[in-house]
Formats: C-alpha cells, structure tokens, sequence
C-alpha cells in the first residue's frame, strides 16, 4: 500500500517534469547536516510523537549564550530505535530555531544525512519500551530512561458530530474496514492510520485488539503531523464526517480541523476525553488514570558499566526532561513539555505496569500539580510561595518550585 505522502510525490515530481533519480531531482535534495557547521548538535531518532516537545525546547536551546541544535530524525519509534542501534539513521533530520525578527516564532529546519553512511545518533525515543516493538530486546549497553506521559488521541474532523467512540467499535473500523459497518467511519479511503511500527498504532492495536500490522485504514503515514493533516482535510469533504485517525496527543492538541474523541476502553462503561472537555487541556482524565490510552514516554541512550548515560549533553537533556537535573537559566522544560501537550510525571496521579499494562496509584516524588494547572489552563486554585511557611493549608503545607531556580512556587499536599 502506498503512503499518501508517496503518492503527492510521485504527483508532484511527474507534474514538475523531474522523475526521481534524474540530476534535477538530486540538485533539490537539502543540505547535509554535517556542512551546515550548527553550533554544538546533539542528534536523536524515534517517533514523531515526541517532535513538538523537542521543537519548543530546540527552539530554546537555540537561544542560549552557548547554543545548542537539537538534531531529530522521526520516521517512526521503532524504525528510530533501529536506526539509534545501529548507529545509522538515513532519513531526514528536524532542528528548530527562532525568527531573528519575532522571538516567538519558531522556524522548523530540516536537512539531511550523508546518503551512504548516515548518520549516528546519541539518543533515541520512543513512546514504548524496547520489547513493545517486534522482535526488539534492549542491548544492554543502552538505558531506558522514563520521560514525560504521552497520550495517543484518536481524532476526527472538527465538524464531526460524533464525540466518542469505544475500542469495540475501533476494533470494527480498523480490524475489518469497510466490512466493520461502524458508522460514520465506515470509508476506508477517509481511515487513517500509521505505520506498524509506529507507536501509537502499536499501543492502539493493542488496546484494540487487532495486530498493527493488519489496520485496514487505506491511508498509511509516516508521522503524526500526516495523519493529523489528512483527517482534518477528510473532515472537510464529502459530508464531513467519516474521516478518523490516530494520533499523539500533542500532535492533536496542536492541529486545527481536528477533535480528539472520547475513548471507552474496554470494562468501562463511558468514554473519557483526556481533559476535563473536549476542548480543555487540563489532562485531568489522564492525571487521574480514568483515559486509557497513555503512556510514560522513553529515552534511550549508551550507558556504561555503572548504568551512566555516556554522553554527558544527552545525560542533561534526558535530565531537563524528567526533572533530575537543572536546566540552564531561562530554559523550563517540564513548562515546555506542558505546552506541546504532554505531562512531567510530577503531575501524575496514577502510573502503569510497562507499555500499556494496569493502571494503579502513584504518588510523585515532588508533585507539581498547581505548576501544571498554570501551565496548561493558565490558572490555578493553588496558593503561590516563596517557602514552606507561606502554606497556610494544612492539605497543602509544601512549597513547591518548578523549576528548581524560580524565584516562587506553589503550595502542594507534600
């Protein structure tokens, strides 16, 4: 089955007179990585469903005294992973800067390995452990290290008038396709989904019940950002409602035409948006564990005999994100990571068994609740703080920093 990206490439090289493999189509390829001299890059392959975490902190570390180019190659987790094991990744790598006219604007660069030999890269991610993908063990010179919880959102277009849909019925959609008759999504032209080793199709498949790589969806892509693009197109043609994808819950959050359904997993008996509404971004359904479809993401990277990460700029990168080490001034990941959609495990009420296994309490280390609440709605009902004494609640007696160099904090219950 050819990818819809393949298709508009093919389209488009036949249309412009360039078939590939001429010398035109060779003078359009872009620039080597490695000729553009980037201040200090750190290079890195997974799946796209970490990319907009990384592209606000790309963006971030651009702006620094001492820059830093965070390099990211996401041809999908599993396939990434390989690529990080074998020490060459061959597809195109994304880095991030800012708009030397508008601070705020991020510019979104890409360009590309050497074509024979690759490129090696430092660190990997993914939003499963290493066994989640076919026929994969973890080496055991390489650690996995826990990052921010990621959520896979399945989505339709805006004007749908549906709002939930359960496993069963997506079992039907994408187990049998046309043959499912689960209306509205009973087009297969308009069901999108990833590839199989993607993982978000790998987690859906598996709390679906249908093998990722026998999805019926008649559209296959690459990335989140793809699937996102076709649903929100589907979903303006023909009668707007049979268009239906999967994606990561940034990626969602950050696409306009597109709605985020809620989920009924199996043994419950409703579905539950990942937020409060359909249109909050509050989390609180994941926080709680009552959304099914999440996960803790994970980096991967070289270790040594004493189980320390090798190199010291992915040992601090993979620190900033899971809050063990400091950040330099002015860069506030978990912030960021909030941001883009995702969750610092300091903002969690529950954790799971592995990739997709039960759910049971959890209690973070150094919770960081009323941080994320400001952070993702804006607001908060907690108490701001400068120390432990400005605490008055005795359900809520600690002050709080996030991050660790602020100049004030928010009371939480420990």
């Amino acid at each position: 089955m050819r990818s819809r990206g393949q298709r508009h490439a093919l389209g488009a090289a036949l249309a412009g007179g360039v078939l590939l493999g001429t010398p035109a189509a060779f003078a359009q390829q872009k620039q080597l990585c490695a000729s553009l001299n980037l201040p200090h890059p750190i290079y890195g392959a997974g799946g796209s469903a970490i990319t907009n975490d990384l592209k606000g902190v790309g963006a971030a570390l651009s702006k620094l005294s001492s820059p830093v180019t965070l390099l990211f190659s996401d041809p999908s987790a599993c396939t990434g992973f390989s690529g990080f094991i074998a020490k060459k990744v061959t597809g195109d790598f994304k880095y991030w800067t800012v708009d030397p006219g508008d601070a705020t604007k991020i510019i979104e660069n890409t360009c590309s390995p050497d074509a024979v030999t690759g490129q090696e890269v430092a660190f990997a991610h993914m939003g499963n452990t290493a066994d989640f993908c076919p026929n994969t063990t973890l080496p055991s010179d390489v650690g996995d290290f826990t990052g921010p919880i990621q959520t896979v959102n399945v989505i339709t277009g805006s004007g749908s008038n549906e709002a939930s849909i359960s496993a069963e019925a997506l079992y039907y959609v994408y187990g049998f396709g046309a043959d499912g008759k689960v209306p509205p999504w009973n087009n297969p032209a308009h069901t999108v989904q990833r590839t199989s080793s993607s993982f978000v199709q790998l987690f859906l498949a598996a709390a679906i019940g249908v093998p990722p790589a026998a999805f019926k969806g008649t559209v296959s892509e690459t990335t989140n950002q793809s699937v996102a693009g076709d649903v929100a197109t589907f979903g303006t043609n023909g009668n707007g409602q049979d268009a239906i994808g999967f994606v990561s819950g940034s990626t969602a959050d950050a696409t306009k035409g597109v709605k985020t359904l809620a989920f009924q997993a199996k043994g419950q008996s409703c579905g539950f948006w990942p937020d409060s509404t359909a249109t909050a971004r509050d989390k609180v359904n994941v926080r709680n564990g009552q959304y099914f479809l999440w996960t803790p993401g994970h980096f991967f990277a070289r270790i040594d005999g004493k189980k320390k990460i090798v190199d010291p700029d992915v040992a601090n990168l993979i620190g900033w994100f899971n809050g063990t080490v400091d950040a330099p001034e002015g860069l506030d990941v978990a912030a960021l990571t909030i941001k883009a959609g995702d969750i610092p495990q300091c903002a969690m009420q529950v954790t799971r068994d592995g990739t997709a296994g039960a759910i049971s309490s959890f209690a973070p280390p150094v919770p960081c609740t009323h941080y994320f609440e400001k952070n993702a709605n804006g607001t908060t009902s907690g108490t701001v703080c400068a120390a432990d004494a400005d605490c008055k609640s005795k359900s809520e007696p600690k002050c709080r920093f996030f991050p660790t160099n602020a100049t004030s904090g928010y009371c939480e219950a420990y």
